[in-house]
Protein backbone atom coordinates (compact mmCIF):
# COMPACT_ATOMS: atom_id res chain seq x y z
CA UNK A 1 0.00 0.00 0.00
CA UNK A 2 1.42 3.38 -1.04
CA UNK A 3 -1.24 5.66 0.54
CA UNK A 4 -1.30 6.91 4.11
CA UNK A 5 -4.38 6.51 6.28
CA UNK A 6 -5.30 10.23 6.09
CA UNK A 7 -5.47 10.15 2.29
CA UNK A 8 -7.55 6.95 2.36
CA UNK A 9 -9.97 8.42 4.90
CA UNK A 10 -10.37 11.62 2.89
CA UNK A 11 -11.12 9.70 -0.32
CA UNK A 12 -13.69 7.31 1.13
CA UNK A 13 -15.44 10.09 3.06
CA UNK A 14 -15.55 12.37 0.01
CA UNK A 15 -13.38 15.06 1.59
CA UNK A 16 -10.22 14.94 -0.53
CA UNK A 17 -9.69 18.30 -2.22
CA UNK A 18 -7.15 17.06 -4.80
CA UNK A 19 -8.27 13.61 -6.02
CA UNK A 20 -6.13 13.72 -9.19
CA UNK A 21 -3.05 13.78 -6.97
CA UNK A 22 -4.07 10.36 -5.60
CA UNK A 23 -6.36 8.53 -8.04
CA UNK A 24 -5.32 7.25 -11.45
CA UNK A 25 -1.71 6.36 -12.41
CA UNK A 26 1.19 7.79 -10.38
CA UNK A 27 4.92 7.17 -10.22
CA UNK A 28 5.96 5.60 -6.91
CA UNK A 29 9.17 4.35 -5.37
CA UNK A 30 9.13 0.77 -4.05
CA UNK A 31 11.74 -1.43 -2.40
CA UNK A 32 12.44 -2.86 -5.86
CA UNK A 33 12.76 0.53 -7.52
CA UNK A 34 10.51 2.89 -9.51
CA UNK A 35 7.02 1.70 -10.40
CA UNK A 36 3.55 3.00 -11.27
CA UNK A 37 0.63 2.73 -8.85
CA UNK A 38 -2.93 2.82 -10.18
CA UNK A 39 -5.72 3.72 -7.77
CA UNK A 40 -9.48 3.81 -8.27
CA UNK A 41 -12.44 4.75 -6.09
CA UNK A 42 -15.26 2.35 -7.01
CA UNK A 43 -18.03 2.35 -4.36
CA UNK A 44 -19.93 -0.93 -4.36
CA UNK A 45 -17.41 -2.80 -6.52
CA UNK A 46 -16.58 -6.39 -5.59
CA UNK A 47 -13.38 -6.49 -7.66
CA UNK A 48 -11.40 -4.26 -10.03
CA UNK A 49 -8.66 -5.16 -12.51
CA UNK A 50 -6.35 -2.92 -14.55
CA UNK A 51 -6.38 -3.74 -18.27
CA UNK A 52 -3.22 -2.26 -19.83
CA UNK A 53 -3.23 -1.97 -23.62
CA UNK A 54 -1.55 -5.09 -25.05
CA UNK A 55 -0.75 -6.61 -21.65
CA UNK A 56 -2.27 -9.05 -19.18
CA UNK A 57 -4.89 -7.85 -16.64
CA UNK A 58 -3.67 -6.99 -13.15
CA UNK A 59 -5.97 -7.44 -10.11
CA UNK A 60 -6.25 -4.47 -7.75
CA UNK A 61 -6.04 -4.73 -3.97
CA UNK A 62 -8.93 -3.37 -1.89
CA UNK A 63 -7.52 -0.70 0.44
CA UNK A 64 -10.84 0.14 2.10
CA UNK A 65 -14.26 -1.57 2.29
CA UNK A 66 -15.89 1.56 0.84
CA UNK A 67 -14.38 0.71 -2.55
CA UNK A 68 -10.85 2.14 -2.77
CA UNK A 69 -8.55 -0.08 -4.87
CA UNK A 70 -4.86 0.00 -5.75
CA UNK A 71 -2.27 -1.99 -7.66
CA UNK A 72 1.45 -1.36 -8.12
CA UNK A 73 3.05 -2.29 -11.45
CA UNK A 74 6.82 -2.69 -10.99
CA UNK A 75 7.37 -3.18 -14.73
CA UNK A 76 6.10 0.35 -15.47
CA UNK A 77 8.06 3.59 -15.13
CA UNK A 78 5.60 6.10 -16.66
CA UNK A 79 1.79 6.50 -16.58
CA UNK A 80 0.22 4.51 -19.41
CA UNK A 81 -3.07 3.92 -21.24
CA UNK A 82 -5.37 1.36 -19.63
CA UNK A 83 -8.98 0.51 -18.87
CA UNK A 84 -10.59 -0.81 -15.71
CA UNK A 85 -12.60 -4.01 -15.41
CA UNK A 86 -15.15 -3.51 -12.63
CA UNK A 87 -17.24 -6.28 -11.08
CA UNK A 88 -20.32 -4.90 -9.33
CA UNK A 89 -23.57 -6.67 -8.36
CA UNK A 90 -22.53 -9.72 -10.33
CA UNK A 91 -21.98 -7.74 -13.55
CA UNK A 92 -18.60 -7.13 -15.21
CA UNK A 93 -18.00 -3.93 -17.18
CA UNK A 94 -14.97 -2.31 -18.78
CA UNK A 95 -14.60 1.45 -18.36
CA UNK A 96 -12.00 4.13 -19.01
CA UNK A 97 -10.56 5.66 -15.86
CA UNK A 98 -11.35 9.43 -15.70
CA UNK A 99 -8.25 9.98 -13.57
CA UNK A 100 -5.79 8.98 -16.29
CA UNK A 101 -6.78 11.90 -18.54
CA UNK A 102 -5.17 15.38 -18.50
CA UNK A 103 -6.92 18.70 -17.97
CA UNK A 104 -8.97 20.03 -20.88
CA UNK A 105 -8.52 23.68 -19.88
CA UNK A 106 -5.55 25.38 -21.49
CA UNK A 107 -3.25 27.73 -19.58
CA UNK A 108 -4.77 30.60 -21.57
CA UNK A 109 -8.33 29.54 -20.64
CA UNK A 110 -7.40 29.44 -16.96
CA UNK A 111 -5.63 32.80 -17.20
CA UNK A 112 -8.66 34.50 -18.78
CA UNK A 113 -11.06 32.95 -16.28
CA UNK A 114 -8.93 34.13 -13.38
CA UNK A 115 -9.04 37.64 -14.87
CA UNK A 116 -12.76 37.45 -15.51
CA UNK A 117 -12.19 38.25 -19.20
CA UNK A 118 -13.02 34.91 -20.83
CA UNK A 119 -15.79 36.09 -23.14
CA UNK A 120 -16.61 32.58 -24.37
CA UNK A 121 -16.74 30.91 -20.99
CA UNK A 122 -19.82 28.93 -22.07
CA UNK A 123 -17.54 26.95 -24.38
CA UNK A 124 -15.45 25.78 -21.42
CA UNK A 125 -17.78 25.71 -18.41
CA UNK A 126 -20.77 23.39 -18.20
CA UNK A 127 -20.96 19.98 -19.91
CA UNK A 128 -19.47 19.42 -23.37
CA UNK A 129 -19.07 16.39 -25.64
CA UNK A 130 -15.38 15.85 -26.36
CA UNK A 131 -13.04 13.15 -27.63
CA UNK A 132 -9.83 12.90 -25.59
CA UNK A 133 -7.02 10.52 -26.55
CA UNK A 134 -9.48 8.76 -28.85
CA UNK A 135 -12.06 8.26 -26.09
CA UNK A 136 -15.48 9.95 -26.29
CA UNK A 137 -17.14 11.36 -23.20
CA UNK A 138 -18.32 14.52 -21.48
CA UNK A 139 -16.14 17.23 -19.95
CA UNK A 140 -17.68 18.92 -16.90
CA UNK A 141 -16.45 22.26 -15.50
CA UNK A 142 -17.85 24.59 -12.85
CA UNK A 143 -16.66 27.68 -10.98
CA UNK A 144 -16.82 27.14 -7.20
CA UNK A 145 -13.90 29.03 -5.61
CA UNK A 146 -15.04 28.58 -2.00
CA UNK A 147 -15.67 24.83 -2.20
CA UNK A 148 -13.54 22.28 -0.41
CA UNK A 149 -14.55 19.49 -2.80
CA UNK A 150 -16.79 19.30 -5.89
CA UNK A 151 -18.01 16.13 -7.61
CA UNK A 152 -20.18 15.56 -10.64
CA UNK A 153 -23.03 13.18 -9.80
CA UNK A 154 -25.80 11.63 -11.85
CA UNK A 155 -27.50 8.41 -12.86
CA UNK A 156 -24.17 7.21 -14.28
CA UNK A 157 -22.61 6.96 -10.79
CA UNK A 158 -25.63 6.46 -8.54
CA UNK A 159 -25.49 10.11 -7.46
CA UNK A 160 -22.51 9.18 -5.27
CA UNK A 161 -20.09 12.10 -4.85
CA UNK A 162 -17.22 9.76 -3.98
CA UNK A 163 -17.16 8.34 -7.51
CA UNK A 164 -16.15 11.42 -9.55
CA UNK A 165 -14.54 14.16 -7.43
CA UNK A 166 -13.22 16.87 -9.73
CA UNK A 167 -9.84 18.49 -10.35
CA UNK A 168 -9.36 21.96 -8.81
CA UNK A 169 -7.44 24.79 -10.47
CA UNK A 170 -6.66 26.87 -7.35
CA UNK A 171 -5.72 30.06 -9.21
CA UNK A 172 -9.26 30.58 -10.53
CA UNK A 173 -11.58 28.30 -8.58
CA UNK A 174 -12.50 26.10 -11.57
CA UNK A 175 -13.27 22.42 -10.96
CA UNK A 176 -13.27 20.01 -13.91
CA UNK A 177 -13.34 16.34 -14.89
CA UNK A 178 -13.66 14.31 -18.10
CA UNK A 179 -16.01 11.33 -17.69
CA UNK A 180 -15.52 8.82 -20.53
CA UNK A 181 -18.46 6.99 -22.04
CA UNK A 182 -21.17 9.55 -21.30
CA UNK A 183 -23.41 10.99 -23.98
CA UNK A 184 -26.42 13.17 -24.64
CA UNK A 185 -29.34 12.93 -22.26
CA UNK A 186 -27.38 12.17 -19.08
CA UNK A 187 -28.83 13.85 -15.97
CA UNK A 188 -26.31 15.45 -13.62
CA UNK A 189 -25.66 17.96 -10.85
CA UNK A 190 -22.63 19.19 -8.94
CA UNK A 191 -22.23 17.96 -5.36
CA UNK A 192 -20.42 20.64 -3.39
CA UNK A 193 -18.76 20.33 0.01
CA UNK A 194 -17.96 23.70 1.57
CA UNK A 195 -15.59 24.66 4.35
CA UNK A 196 -18.39 25.11 6.89
CA UNK A 197 -20.41 22.46 8.70
CA UNK A 198 -23.31 22.92 6.27
CA UNK A 199 -24.62 19.72 4.63
CA UNK A 200 -23.65 18.74 1.11
CA UNK A 201 -25.23 20.89 -1.58
CA UNK A 202 -26.53 19.53 -4.89
CA UNK A 203 -26.46 22.31 -7.48
CA UNK A 204 -27.74 22.51 -11.05
CA UNK A 205 -25.20 23.59 -13.65
CA UNK A 206 -25.52 27.34 -14.41
CA UNK A 207 -23.97 26.72 -17.85
CA UNK A 208 -26.10 23.69 -18.75
CA UNK A 209 -27.63 23.60 -22.24
CA UNK A 210 -30.70 21.67 -21.00
CA UNK A 211 -32.62 20.88 -17.82
CA UNK A 212 -35.31 18.48 -16.71
CA UNK A 213 -38.58 20.07 -17.71
CA UNK A 214 -40.91 18.74 -15.02
CA UNK A 215 -40.94 20.45 -11.62
CA UNK A 216 -39.80 19.49 -8.99
CA UNK A 217 -37.14 17.61 -10.98
CA UNK A 218 -34.26 20.06 -11.38
CA UNK A 219 -31.26 18.13 -12.74
CA UNK A 220 -29.15 19.51 -15.56
CA UNK A 221 -29.06 17.42 -18.75
CA UNK A 222 -26.14 16.85 -21.12
CA UNK A 223 -27.09 18.25 -24.53
CA UNK A 224 -25.21 18.70 -27.80
CA UNK A 225 -25.95 21.90 -29.69
CA UNK A 226 -23.38 21.37 -32.44
CA UNK A 227 -25.91 19.81 -34.83
CA UNK A 228 -28.45 22.65 -34.57
CA UNK A 229 -28.66 24.70 -37.77
CA UNK A 230 -30.13 28.18 -37.75
CA UNK A 231 -32.40 29.16 -40.64
CA UNK A 232 -32.75 32.91 -40.16
CA UNK A 233 -30.29 34.12 -42.80
CA UNK A 234 -32.94 36.08 -44.71
CA UNK A 235 -34.16 37.85 -41.56
CA UNK A 236 -30.61 38.75 -40.51
CA UNK A 237 -29.88 40.13 -43.98
CA UNK A 238 -33.06 42.26 -43.87
CA UNK A 239 -32.19 43.53 -40.38
CA UNK A 240 -28.79 44.70 -41.60
CA UNK A 241 -30.47 46.96 -44.16
CA UNK A 242 -32.71 48.70 -41.64
CA UNK A 243 -31.96 51.84 -39.58
CA UNK A 244 -33.38 51.07 -36.13
CA UNK A 245 -32.45 54.46 -34.62
CA UNK A 246 -34.79 56.16 -37.10
CA UNK A 247 -37.73 53.79 -36.65
CA UNK A 248 -40.52 53.87 -34.02
CA UNK A 249 -40.26 51.42 -31.11
CA UNK A 250 -43.15 49.64 -29.43
CA UNK A 251 -42.06 46.63 -27.36
CA UNK A 252 -44.33 43.77 -26.28
CA UNK A 253 -42.78 41.63 -23.50
CA UNK A 254 -44.10 38.07 -23.45
CA UNK A 255 -43.49 34.83 -21.58
CA UNK A 256 -44.23 32.11 -24.14
CA UNK A 257 -44.84 29.44 -21.52
CA UNK A 258 -47.90 31.25 -20.19
CA UNK A 259 -48.93 33.61 -23.04
CA UNK A 260 -51.43 31.28 -24.67
CA UNK A 261 -52.61 27.75 -23.93
CA UNK A 262 -54.65 24.94 -25.48
CA UNK A 263 -57.60 24.32 -23.07
CA UNK A 264 -58.83 21.19 -24.85
CA UNK A 265 -55.40 19.55 -24.37
CA UNK A 266 -55.07 19.81 -20.59
CA UNK A 267 -54.36 23.53 -20.86
CA UNK A 268 -50.88 22.94 -22.25
CA UNK A 269 -48.76 25.88 -23.45
CA UNK A 270 -48.11 26.35 -27.14
CA UNK A 271 -44.97 24.92 -28.68
CA UNK A 272 -42.42 27.32 -30.16
CA UNK A 273 -43.64 26.66 -33.70
CA UNK A 274 -47.28 27.11 -32.67
CA UNK A 275 -46.39 30.36 -30.91
CA UNK A 276 -44.50 31.79 -33.90
CA UNK A 277 -47.47 32.39 -36.19
CA UNK A 278 -49.95 33.27 -33.44
CA UNK A 279 -47.60 35.77 -31.78
CA UNK A 280 -46.61 37.40 -35.08
CA UNK A 281 -50.29 37.85 -36.01
CA UNK A 282 -51.11 39.26 -32.56
CA UNK A 283 -48.16 41.69 -32.58
CA UNK A 284 -49.07 42.98 -36.05
CA UNK A 285 -52.71 43.39 -34.98
CA UNK A 286 -51.66 45.36 -31.91
CA UNK A 287 -49.24 47.58 -33.85
CA UNK A 288 -46.18 46.25 -31.98
CA UNK A 289 -42.77 46.84 -33.59
CA UNK A 290 -40.65 44.61 -31.37
CA UNK A 291 -41.23 41.50 -29.23
CA UNK A 292 -39.12 40.80 -26.15
CA UNK A 293 -39.16 37.18 -24.99
CA UNK A 294 -38.62 36.09 -21.41
CA UNK A 295 -36.38 33.06 -20.82
CA UNK A 296 -36.72 30.88 -23.90
CA UNK A 297 -33.80 28.77 -22.69
CA UNK A 298 -34.50 25.79 -20.45
CA UNK A 299 -34.13 26.44 -16.73
CA UNK A 300 -34.77 24.43 -13.62
CA UNK A 301 -37.96 26.09 -12.30
CA UNK A 302 -40.63 26.95 -14.85
CA UNK A 303 -42.67 28.88 -12.26
CA UNK A 304 -39.98 31.56 -12.11
CA UNK A 305 -40.62 32.53 -15.76
CA UNK A 306 -36.84 32.69 -16.06
CA UNK A 307 -36.30 35.68 -13.79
Amino acid sequence: MTLDTDAIRALVEGEHGDPFAVLGPHRVQTALGPAVAVRAMMPGAAAVRVLPAGASPTPMERLHPAGLFETVLPDRREPFAYRLEVTRDGHVAEIDDPYRFPSLLSDFDRHLMAQGTHYRAHERLGAHHVVLDGVAGVAFSVWAPSARRVSVVGDFNGWDGRSHPMRLHPANGIWEIFVPGLGEGERYKFEIRGHSAEPLALKSDPYAFAFEAETPRTASVVANLDEFWWSDEAWLAARARRHPLHEPVSIYEVHLGSWRRVPEQRNRPLTYRESAGALAHYAREMGVAHVELLAITEHAFAGSWGY
